[in-house]
């Protein structure tokens, strides 16, 4: 059966998380799992005891640091424990299973990806700067190095009855039509396909290879090729539309500059209160 990985860390992001896990997990018939990881940059940060005096004191200061690292592991395993108790408690209905793992998210997801058809993620982590609207590092590394598409969830889930995909003739929007096509995921949903600011005809060939492969397999197409700036329009677009969840690709025709996620990627993630499906 394919799963569905879900990356959770009790967060403020969590339920949603959990809802948008859910939403196509239902749609798709995969099964959920959780993870949950400890990672490295949580261990302690071990007390100062330089001022400690005295050669015989050494047996006595490593004791210490032992308690103290092994009360916080033991708090961490708790912590985690309840965060994938809670998770299960939130997808009840569904097929959900869990797992821990201390190290990273990018290694843990590398372990589980193989069999699994989409990765749901949070915008921010617990210790994101909300107030700045900064994107959670984890998110960054996830989008890099993931072989399947990666689902940026919304804080807050609403019913998704339309997408709309952000094409620009570049092999990541390309995925992003082929998996519309041939995935469960979106299929009976109301399809938006634009193209904004490349208008030579390459690309206008390209976008309506795009829009015919769609209605081929079933969709009714609302496309439409527009002028302006991408990060404007496409803005502009989901919410004049009311669209419910934007696919694109992860990055643009910049990608050499863009190292992580490209620049219209990241101001739609930040801007947009949908989930955005994001292809590499």
């Amino acid at each position: 059966m394919n799963t569905i990985l879900t990356c959770t860390d009790g967060s403020p992001y969590a339920p949603g998380i959990y809802q948008h896990a859910g939403w196509a997990a239902s749609r798709t018939g995969a099964e959920i799992h959780v993870l949950h990881v400890i990672e490295r940059a949580e261990s302690p940060d071990r007390p100062d005891l330089s001022g400690s005096i005295g050669f015989d004191a050494s047996a006595g200061l490593l004791e210490e640091l032992a308690r103290h690292d092994e009360a916080h592991a033991r708090l961490a395993r708790l912590r985690s424990k309840a965060i994938l108790d809670d998770a299960v408690k939130q997808l009840a209905g569904h097929l959900v299973k869990t797992t821990r793992r201390h190290g990273s998210v990018c290694e843990t997801l590398d372990e589980f990806e193989q069999g699994a058809e989409l990765v749901v993620i949070g915008k921010r982590g617990e210790h994101a700067d909300f107030a700045k609207g900064h994107l959670g590092s984890n998110l960054e590394r996830v989008v890099r190095s993931a072989r399947i598409p990666v689902m940026v969830a919304a804080r807050e889930f609403k019913p998704i009855e339309r997408f709309l995909i952000a094409f620009d003739g570049g092999p990541s929007s390309l995925k992003a039509v082929y998996h519309a096509a041939t995935n469960l995921l979106l299929k009976g949903l109301e399809c938006h396909l634009i193209m904004v600011g490349r208008q030579d005809k390459p690309h206008e060939l390209s976008f309506e290879h795009a829009a015919t492969s769609l209605r081929g397999a079933g969709f009714e197409v609302t496309a439409d090729l527009l002028a302006g700036d991408p990060d404007e329009v496409i803005a502009a677009e989901v919410e004049k539309r009311e669209i419910g969840l934007l696919a694109m690709g992860a990055y643009g025709h910049s990608r050499v500059r863009n190292l992580i996620l490209g620049s219209t990627t990241t101001h739609l993630i930040r801007t947009c209160h949908i989930p955005v499906v994001l292809f590499r």
